[in-house]
């Protein structure tokens, strides 16, 4: 009786194969589109793309081309290909400005490039370029019901813009290059002014600044000391009531005791 069942299932799977093959290699884009549709609506992406971009020429300008457009890039969101779909999505946007489905291509393709944001350790072309389609949904459509989820988004691709130069500022420090940790910590500080690790940056150029003193040319000790100094200052006036300030302040008896040994020789 199993047998007899599985032989039913794989006649019925090759015969659909080979209606599907049929339809691909035929002519009829009648077929097509109603085939592609079926198997969209079936949850088989990738074989209902196959036909569709073999007919979205053919209906372009026609009542069903709106609709095969918007199941193209939708088809390609739903298969992870978010390349793609962003391409297709705008194309949709481009095409059909005042469709019913603008909103949610709009939305969608703005989504594919957030999708496409990589990790912060590498380029972020990608990143920018979601931040800008983002950006430019949340102006075109501010009433859209997907406004909140694409804040959401926008926040957090942000925040990985703002980690990534934070922690560039960071492996500075961490190699010991201590100048070049104060600059990647001023522009931190100048271009990033409402981020999380604002607080960090500020203590970071301090103990940076700091550490190039102590290991300066004897010359060159004092003044460095004081430019510390002037960051503690900075540092104390926004976050002294912070976890940091305790090793902030211990940085900063160490400063005043050095100089205090610099500008008092016995």
């Amino acid at each position: 009786m199993k047998n007899i069942f599985l032989i039913v299932v794989l006649s019925i799977t090759f015969a659909s194969c080979s209606e599907y093959q049929k339809v691909l290699a035929g002519d009829s884009t009648a077929k097509k589109y109603a085939m592609a549709d079926s198997l969209y609506t079936a949850g088989k992406y990738l074989k209902s793309v196959k036909l569709m971009e073999q007919i979205i020429p053919a209906y372009r300008g026609k009542p069903q081309g709106q609709k095969l457009m918007f199941l193209y890039a939708n088809a390609y969101y739903n298969l992870g290909d978010y390349t793609l779909s962003g391409y297709q999505f705008e194309r949709f946007t481009i095409s059909y400005p005042k469709s019913d489905s603008v909103v949610v291509a709009a939305f969608r393709g703005a989504k594919s490039y957030y999708e496409l944001s990589p990790v912060y350790s590498l380029d972020q072309a990608d990143t920018n370029k979601a931040l800008e389609k983002l950006q430019g949904f949340i102006n075109n459509y501010p009433d859209a019901d997907q406004r909140v989820e694409a804040n959401e988004m926008v926040s957090d691709l942000r925040s990985k813009l703002d980690y990534k130069a934070f922690e560039i500022a960071e492996q500075y420090l961490r190699i010991s290059d201590y100048k070049a940790a104060i600059s990647a910590y001023d522009n931190f500080i100048a271009n990033h002014p409402g981020s999380e690790y604002r607080k960090d940056a500020f203590y970071g150029r301090l103990k940076a600044s700091y550490e190039l003193a102590i290991n300066s040319f004897p010359a060159l000790v004092e003044e460095r000391l004081m430019t510390t100094s002037e960051y503690y200052d900075s540092f104390n006036k926004y976050y002294s009531e912070t976890e940091l300030n305790e090793e902030a302040v211990k940085l900063k008896e160490d400063i005043d005791k050095r100089l205090s040994v610099i500008q008092n020789p016995s």
